[in-house]
């Protein structure tokens, strides 16, 4: 499936079961007489893939009509995270019920599927004509921008076109964006578009707007997609301005691709002894430090899209025993053969257990941890598998040049790179590798596609010292251009869809149950 904000509808089965929960989001049909429930009623969640969606399901033996959950017995319960069940083989999901000391409570099991409005992707080209002139020696250089709009009436920014130079009549290229990112597969949501002209000092001048939906669009070219471009208020106009749809493309797009999560962690000296206090690296015992803190709030999040659960973990910028040689990329483990955890608290594990082992020294190199899994990367193309690199890190990178390298010709690969910057350093150089305004060159090459996302951790933390709130706002900024970034290495190497994996089944001891729902 592709990933991102998007809804998924959930249907339970249960070997057992009647299920609710606190904040109730909803509860199944009742099925009278059975011990194996296979519950009809779905339900339909939003799903985003950048933030953890805690889960729970209770479930109930029905005895009477009350609709009162406390009325009815209760057959045990079920946690898990949204995330869990989409990133699961098949989308389907087992797990035992608990919640009764002393008795075995059955099985329940969820099948997801994506819902498929929010599969589209579009392919689309625009047109205007007789747009206005705003420039004193020529004509105008007009750029389009496209707005959601949200839930409270706000509108979010999700595209723009490039710049044509000096002309009324500007046909733009066609561009490619998924549906959930114009209208969250809502049709019907309402879609803004500006139209500005282009200035070099940043002072864009508004040419004018209009309003339509992805269900107008979607009708194609035609007189319900011509539109008028409403300009400035208290101003005469001789002739009017409009914006027509030239053609869209509608592709449905759903792709299995396993993501591959591994983790880099700054072990320069700039960080502080980890003895003491002031240390990036400090291992309190009454709290995280901020590079645990960035790891578990991304990892826990990406872990639920890798099924083995294994992470290569590495460290950079340390003199390793015993002869104090420097390496810039060292398994946490100190496994050379295997560099994988098991899970994310087996990589703060042995990340804590790299701080009492290892020097911190530097300098703070990015290339060879980079090139270490682009090396992965380059064995699986098919689409089958992705690659996301976490480097969390203190300082300004010492070897700008080598990493520039590595970072265009990871863009050609499946592979995703998130930089976290810890502590109170200026970062400003890591925006030159966040290609949002610039592609990110290298002798002379530009990179295929923006791959690297940076963000600075103090910009997240909680004034109130809130560590989990701290960590969500995190996970969800660094997280929330992985699909799209996969999305784009797709699209470039035209690899289609792919069947869903098969599913198992299994045979479950049933329980003692009269009347279920969940």
């Amino acid at each position: 499936e592709t990933m991102g904000s998007r809804k998924a509808r959930l249907k339970p089965h249960t070997k057992d079961s009647c299920l609710i929960e606190s904040g109730q989001f909803g509860r199944t049909e009742v099925i009278d007489n059975t011990l194996n429930p296979d519950f009809v009623r779905k339900f339909v969640l939003d799903f985003f893939f950048e933030e953890k969606q805690n889960l729970r399901f209770d479930v109930y033996n029905v005895d009477t009509r009350s609709s009162n959950i406390s009325k009815h017995d209760f057959l045990g319960q079920m946690f898990c995270t949204l995330g869990e069940i989409i990133g699961s083989t098949g989308s389907r999901l087992e797990r035992t019920l608990s919640g009764i000391p002393g008795k075995k409570c059955g099985n329940i099991i969820f099948t997801a599927e994506e819902l498929s409005n929010c599969r589209d992707i579009a392919t689309m080209q625009l047109c205007a004509n007789k747009l206005d002139k705003k420039d004193f020696f020529g004509k105008s250089d007009p750029f389009l921008v496209f707005y959601r709009s949200n839930e409270d009436g706000t509108f979010t920014i999700c595209h723009k076109t490039e710049v044509i130079k000096n002309t009324l009549n500007p046909v733009w290229q066609p561009f490619t964006i998924p549906v959930r990112a114009l209208c969250n597969g809502d049709y019907d949501r309402t879609v803004k578009v500006d139209v500005y002209d282009w200035d070099r000092n940043g002072s864009h001048d508004f040419i004018g707007e209009f309003t339509t939906s992805y269900r107008e669009f979607s009708r194609g070219q035609s007189q319900f997609n011509v539109y008028e471009v409403k300009k400035e208020k208290n101003r005469e106009h001789l002739q009017p301005a409009t914006l027509n749809l030239l053609f869209i493309v509608i592709n449905h797009c759903l792709t299995r691709t396993q993501l591959n999560f591994t983790v880099a962690i700054d072990f320069t000296a700039s960080n502080g002894n980890p003895s003491q206090p002031t240390s990036l690296h400090y291992m309190s015992p009454y709290q995280m430090n901020a590079y645990a803190m960035a790891l578990k709030a991304v990892g826990e999040i990406i872990q639920d899209y890798d099924s083995d659960k294994m992470f290569p973990a590495y460290g950079f910028g340390a003199k390793l025993p015993p002869d104090g040689k420097i390496s810039h990329v060292f398994p946490l483990n100190s496994n050379s053969e295997n560099p994988n955890c098991v899970g994310i608290e087996g990589v703060l594990e042995a990340y804590f257990q790299s701080l009492r082992t290892v020097q911190l020294y530097g300098p703070t190199n990015f290339a060879p941890v980079i090139n270490q899994v682009a090396r992965c990367a380059e064995d699986v193309t098919d689409g089958s598998q992705y690659f996301v690199l976490l480097m969390i890190t203190d300082g300004v990178i010492s070897d700008m040049v080598q990493t520039k390298e590595a970072v265009v010709n990871a863009a050609a690969l499946p592979m995703s790179i998130i930089i976290v910057g810890v502590g109170p350093a200026e970062f400003d150089a890591m925006e030159e590798l966040d290609g949002d305004e610039v592609r990110v060159s290298s002798k002379g090459r530009i990179a295929e596609r923006d791959i690297v996302q940076f963000v600075p951790f103090r910009d997240y933390i909680d004034r109130q010292g809130n560590q989990v709130l701290s960590m969500a706002r995190l996970a969800k900024d660094v997280l929330a251009e992985i699909p799209e970034q996969l999305l784009g290495f797709m699209k470039t190497r035209d690899i289609g869809p792919q069947p869903a994996l098969p599913t198992s089944t299994t045979t479950t001891a049933p329980l003692g149950l009269n009347n279920l729902c969940i």
